[in-house]
């Protein structure tokens, strides 16, 4: 839910089994067709269990990587032997799920996920931890409102779960119900105060303009976090991308270098401290930084980014082809069942293919009109299409948070700029330099 955020801030409640935290990344390579994910049977058998995705690189050296190699091949045993046994599916399932987060290999996971938890139901139709587990995926290939009900489902089965409320905040934002999210993030802090509930209310005050708010509430993740744990390290990243939003370079180039010295091959670590060399305008060491983030990790916006930043070279053409990369990747989640429509309309508008970014961002609107985000994203596409007034109308939702992003307050400031209204647009980037000075100029 999220120009990209760094990642996407939401998370995917998996219960209470292994618990890993998911995010809405999105990403590809060419090698994921060679390793097939077959599924799992209604009738428990393990023929058709799918296969753990092998690391590769920087990431198959992570000193987690054997312990999860074999705890995957002692599930595989354990199914095996007892077919009909659900938990040991589940635990496969929350290994892959972390696997997805770790590695982005999403096209090849959440299809597997999916299969493995529709086995189990198969088995237990009512079984609370697989209708837990399905709405997070559900959640990370944005299919929103299904998540959301698979979500209201769980938590008729157990109403007193706090990882349940997670998945449901997560889907009322992406839906454009920011004030049931706010109930269901109060419920799950009442019922466990954790990583997981401090960072869904900070995301929450970062939407209703409470930057301050936001960052003591990411630090509480933080401090909740097992130090080197991957959820950890995306706490820390975090918390170093309200730093850069709010315009304290240092503050956030010290939390992403804390986050490598535990964990040397956090990509978004990495990728944060890019985007503090973008906006120091060292673009060929953001470059570098962004290019290692990305041949870590298959994820779209690291070569978003890196189209962004030739273009500030003045270098279009190596802008365009690193866009036309980005938009074959998308392309190929959206075949594994991942929803990217918007990030697609950003894209192509970003590229300048106006009309393509149209018909994508309006897609998405179709399916979630009152989302902030995806009226900011039209706004924008009316903009460049000379059309200040329909921009002002998606600008007007994209600001009723009250949301102080100073990147969302220089795109509504230039539109009322551009209808005439001199003295409003100059209130709104006033108010975008106030949040961050350094990046609105």
């Amino acid at each position: 839910m999220t120009t990209t955020l760094p990642f996407t801030r939401t998370f995917s409640a998996w219960g209470p089994a292994l618990l890993t935290l998911v995010l809405l990344l999105t990403g590809c390579s060419e090698s994921r067709r060679t390793q097939t994910a077959t599924g799992g049977s209604a009738t428990g058998s393990t023929d058709e269990i799918p296969a753990l995705f092998e690391r590769r690189g920087q990431l198959a050296q992570a000193e987690e990587w054997p312990r999860t190699r074999g705890k995957v091949d002692e599930l595989m045993q354990k199914i095996r032997k007892e077919p009909a046994n659900t938990k040991n599916r589940l635990q496969l399932a929350a290994i892959f799920l972390s696997e997805a987060r770790i590695t982005g290999e999403h096209p090849y996971y959440y299809p597997a996920v999916l299969r493995i938890l529709d086995g189990v139901l198969a088995i237990d139709p009512k079984n609370f931890e697989a209708t837990t587990y399905k709405a997070s995926v559900m959640m990370s290939q944005h299919r929103f409102a299904e998540a959301r009900a698979l979500a209201e489902k769980a938590r008729q089965m157990n109403p007193n779960n706090a990882y349940v409320y997670g998945v449901l905040v997560d889907a009322n934002v992406e839906l454009g119900h920011y004030e049931e999210a706010v109930a269901m993030s109060d419920k799950m802090q009442q019922l466990k105060p954790s990583l997981e509930s401090y960072s869904r209310a900070s995301y929450l005050r970062e939407i209703y303009g409470n930057y301050p708010g936001a960052i003591e509430a990411m630090k509480l993740a933080v401090q909740a976090g097992l130090p080197g744990s991957e959820p950890f390290c995306w706490s820390r990243t975090t918390l170093g991308y309200l730093y850069e939003t709010t315009g304290k370079l240092q503050e956030a180039e010290n939390q992403y270098a804390d986050v490598l010295a535990l964990r040397p091959s956090y990509a978004f670590a990495l990728r944060g401290l890019g985007r503090v060399q973008k906006a120091r305008k060292r673009y060929d060491e953001a470059l570098f930084l962004l290019d290692s983030a990305a041949r870590i990790m298959p994820e779209f916006s690291f070569h978003e980014e890196m189209a962004e930043i030739y273009g500030l070279k003045g270098n279009p053409e190596q802008s365009v082809k690193k866009y036309g990369e980005v938009v074959q990747m998308l392309q190929e989640d959206a075949r594994s069942g991942h929803r990217v429509d918007l990030e697609l309309c950003k894209v192509y508008t970003a590229a300048g293919r106006l009309d393509s970014a149209l018909f994508y961002g309006l897609r998405e609107y179709r399916v979630r009109p009152r989302n902030i985000d995806v009226n900011r994203a039209l706004a924008w596409v009316y903009y460049h299409r000379h059309l200040p007034e329909k921009a002002q109308q998606h600008m007007q939702v994209a600001l009723r948070t009250g949301s102080k992003d100073p990147e969302l307050l220089r795109q509504a400031g230039a539109v009322e700029v551009a209808l005439g209204h001199v003295k409003e647009g100059n209130r709104l980037l006033a108010q975008a330099r106030k949040v961050n000075p350094i990046a609105v100029l």
